[in-house]
């Protein structure tokens, strides 16, 4: 991959991805000088990476890019716990057995999107010394580091303190520090990063490292993934979208990137692809309807090239064509099952079953408002049946709006 850059810092500076750092001016000089291992912390809380992590993960790739070695870490223990920052009440509490599984599809993932191979990457998991801690000495030589009312004047803790912080919660920030002390004697890890909600967390295990180990170490925050309205990014109208193809499809993915707003077009380009710099800018300049759906369409294939690969991005291409055209196959297109024994089966019910309506009520007011087709039949009457015999080589094309499809596959 070519570098366009002197050093990786200007690269996040410049593309968008660079919000604070610890020791500015000496971060870009270390990161400019020496390859260094860094590290970014991953809580387990689904069994699926998501949009929202794709910030995390092109840092991530960008520095490996310029030989420096990222260190992916799991938050085995962290996750059994859960991170206060951004959140108005407790995380749900997850067994083990589950935090391990979902571990297991995030390394797969990971090992999918960035290169592990000759020490290039490290895979680690910070349940293997957060599980085994001493209670005592843990707060003994770490908590004995940290001041309460410094520690409540945070972010993380503050949005929490009206309705009420659990010791649980509070004990994160130590967890999470710890982690990079742990890694610092480990792997000599030299950098944190993390999006800017994590600032607390980070400066947290900054200063922990400095004072056990009277050496120079660095925290960088990078923006998080927002649209031009500022709602985090990674959420549609079926939920989270996800990296695992079971979940949201190479389809669903890339109709998400191609119906971005028009005013997030540069700036996704610039954060979510490798496409140079001067290109992502250019195709983003233009003020024509025509260019710009243009610019979102390679966005929309980059994305998917990137965590799926690149026939499923030509397969998702050539689906979303066919379907805007009237034309062609439709292979890549969310598709489900239903058995014969569950027809008939009313057209409401049939619509919120498959995710494409939140409610049977937003299902009724979306056929009376013209929104809804079957094989390119308008449904205008919500009491509608579907039964066997609308059904066309086994198979029926629901279209919700101009842009969302989905096949129904009977068996």
């Amino acid at each position: 991959m070519i570098k366009e850059y002197d050093n990786v810092f200007d690269e996040l500076v410049d593309r968008g991805y660079f919000e604070q750092s610890t020791d500015e001016e000496e971060l870009k000089k270390l990161l400019s000088n020496e390859k260094i291992k860094f590290y970014c912390g991953f809580d387990a809380t689904a069994d699926s990476l998501t949009v929202g992590h794709l910030i995390q993960i092109m840092v991530m790739k960008r520095m490996q890019n310029y030989g420096h070695i990222p260190i992916a870490l799991m938050g085995g223990g962290t996750t059994m716990i859960g991170d206060p920052s951004g959140r108005s009440d407790m995380r749900m509490v997850l067994t083990k057995e589950t935090i391990d599984s979902n571990i297991s599809q995030f390394k797969k993932q990971f090992e999918n999107l960035m290169d592990f191979s000759d020490g290039k990457a490290i895979f680690e998991n910070n349940a293997n010394w957060l599980l085994n801690l001493q209670f005592i000495d843990f707060l003994r030589d770490v908590g004995s580091e940290f001041l309460v009312n410094e520690m409540l004047k945070k972010d993380a803790y503050k949005n929490r303190m009206e309705r009420g912080l659990t010791f649980f919660e509070f004990s994160y920030m130590l967890l999470q520090s710890y982690d990079f002390l742990e890694l610092y004697r480990r792997y000599n890890c030299k950098l944190e990063i993390g999006g800017s909600d994590q600032w607390s967390n980070i400066i947290g295990g900054y200063d922990l490292v400095r004072k056990k180990e009277n050496d120079k170490v660095y925290g960088m925050t990078f923006k998080l993934l927002t649209t031009a309205d500022g709602v985090k990014m990674g959420k549609s109208q079926k939920g989270a979208v996800w990296l695992d193809e079971k979940k949201t499809s190479p389809y669903e993915l890339f109709q998400y990137m191609r119906n971005i707003d028009d005013r997030d077009v540069e700036k996704f380009l610039l954060l979510l692809t490798f496409l140079p710099t001067d290109e992502c800018r250019k195709l983003a300049k233009s003020n024509d309807a025509k260019d710009i759906n243009h610019a979102k369409e390679i966005l929309a294939f980059e994305v998917v090239k990137l965590i799926h690969g690149e026939t499923k991005a030509n397969d998702a291409l050539e689906t979303s064509k066919a379907l805007f055209s009237g034309k062609g196959a439709y292979d890549a297109m969310p598709k489900s099952e239903i058995e014969k024994s569950n027809l008939p089966i009313g057209i409401l019910n049939l619509l919120t079953n498959l995710n494409l309506t939140k409610s049977n009520g937003e299902a009724r007011r979306l056929i009376l408002q013209g929104g809804i087709s079957i094989d390119d039949k308008k449904i205008t009457d919500p009491l509608v049946e579907i039964n066997e015999s609308l059904f066309n080589n086994n198979q029926i094309i629901i279209k919700k709006g101009k842009k969302t499809f989905h096949k129904l596959i009977l068996k």
